[in-house]
């Protein structure tokens, strides 16, 4: 069984089981519920290797907003994208340089509502290891790979508790060598991690 296959049957299992998700993962609970979310999506891409990984972008320190954070390749859907895949795809071919015809495509996991007003679709796809990837300077500072177990391993994901405009806010991170991995590209995983089976988490 191919890795697409692999990732495409624990997806499939993983609704099928409907796996319990913490509320502040799917839904984050500083939005109001009047709320025009605006479409989203980012490319969840994996490596087809022994030892698969992750692609993950280190977002440009001139940017307004996350400025250097890390993040999936992925952005808002514009009018002219038909869906989230093709907008995900677009975006991360803009962002890195990643050809779509190199993406084979597995479906989509758990949406992601931000306080920012996004209603982000993660979409998983499959991609030859080692593609010479060129991060866009405008939107991209860097870009790495990390391992896919590590990123879904519930064991190297830390819930944190911060104040913000006067409440207490949870997020996750995850840190992986001299990155740091939190907030929505964190929440995402934690979601994937749980609907591939890694964990079950009780609200």
């Amino acid at each position: 069984m191919t890795l697409a296959e692999r990732l495409r049957a624990a997806l499939i299992e993983g609704h099928r089981e409907e796996t319990i998700l913490l509320p502040s993962a799917t839904r984050d609970p500083r939005i109001d519920g009047e709320m025009v979310l605006a479409p989203a999506a980012v490319l969840v891409a994996i490596t087809d290797r022994a030892d698969p990984g992750l692609i993950l972008t280190q977002r440009s320190s001139s940017l307004r907003t996350h400025a250097g954070q890390v993040a999936f390749p992925g952005g808002r859907v514009d009018e002219s994208d038909p869906d989230e895949i093709a907008g995900a795809l677009r975006e991360a071919r803009e962002e890195i340089g990643l050809p779509s015809d190199q993406v084979q495509i597995i479906g989509t996991s758990d949406r992601y509502h931000t306080f920012t007003g996004f209603d982000i679709v993660p979409v998983l796809g499959v991609v030859p290891p080692d593609l010479p990837l060129v991060p866009q300077q405008s939107e991209v500072d860097d870009w790495f790979e990390l391992p896919l177990a590590f990123a879904l391993d519930p064991a190297n994901r830390i819930k944190r508790v911060m104040e913000f405009q006067g409440a207490e806010r949870h997020y996750y991170e995850i840190l992986w060598k001299e990155r740091r991995i939190w907030g929505v590209t964190a929440a995402i995983l934690a979601n994937l991690s749980r609907r591939l089976g890694y964990d079950r988490i009780a609200a």
